[in-house]
């Protein structure tokens, strides 16, 4: 049986003594497990397709229970990405978390979108790197169903909340002075506010297209940052690393 399907590498891991394990995203199986033979030989045809962050066509064909890589055309390597650190510790952030949002056998098309959307913005545009990473947090997480509640205080129901707050567990805006005592909170602003009404109900392929102040822009990505990790439960390898780099910065 065989299987042709574009797919985004999300992570690789050397096995046996020539072959690597990849993790796929694609866009109609979802995220699948497959396997690379012989892609670590000298003169592997599939040696370069079986990097991470690169998108390519690929023929798969079952092997011992498995998917395995036949054959594969490159239809972005992303060079600009895995030329910069900075930016290579960010994609790969963005990665790891496609992996845990991503579910085998599920279609996942607009996951797979909006990553190869960021990467392009990372290797082709140049935007801050700040921006790039709150817009895929907020996305990924609308797309997962976490999307927040953002349009107007959700306690007292005024359009425009007054010094308006995330509550991170319950995933709802507020102004501040409906907030419970003691729950977690990320302040806004109502640029900041807009901005992710935009990242999370607009066009995808406007994903970028917003500008805030440099407050704005630091709360918005704070914000995201710590939602995800709220609502997920958990941190992220790749998330450490970007911020030794200086990636704690908007």
């Amino acid at each position: 049986m065989h299987l042709t399907t574009t797919a985004l590498v999300l992570r690789e891991v050397n096995y046996k003594e020539s072959d690597k394990l990849l993790t796929l995203l694609t866009g109609e199986e979802g995220k699948l497990t497959v396997s690379a033979r012989g892609c670590r030989k000298k003169g592997s045809a599939i040696a370069a397709a079986s990097q991470m962050l690169v998108y390519s066509e690929m023929t798969l064909y079952e092997f011992k229970g498995r998917w395995a890589v036949k054959e594969a055309a490159i239809q972005r390597p992303f060079d600009g990405v895995r030329s910069d650190l900075d930016k290579l510790a960010l994609a790969s952030y963005f990665a790891e978390v496609a992996e845990l949002l991503a579910e085998e056998g599920q279609r996942e098309p607009e996951l797979l979108s909006l990553i190869l959307n960021c990467l392009h913005a990372l290797d082709r545009l140049d935007l801050p790197l700040g921006q790039v990473k709150t817009a895929f947090e907020w996305k990924a997480m609308a797309l997962a169903g976490y999307e927040p509640m953002a349009e107007g205080c959700a306690l007292c129901g005024r359009p425009e909340p007054e010094d308006p707050c995330l509550l991170l567990s319950r995933g709802l805006v507020c102004c501040a002075g409906c907030r419970p005592a003691g729950e977690g909170a990320m302040p806004l602003t109502g640029a900041a506010l807009a901005a992710l009404g935009h990242i999370v109900g607009g066009d995808p392929k406007r994903l970028f297209s917003f500008r805030l102040d440099e407050t704005s822009m630091a709360r918005l990505c704070a914000a995201s940052e710590a939602y995800l990790l709220t609502q997920l439960e958990r941190g992220f390898r790749t998330l450490d690393f970007y911020k030794t780099l200086g990636g704690n910065q908007a």
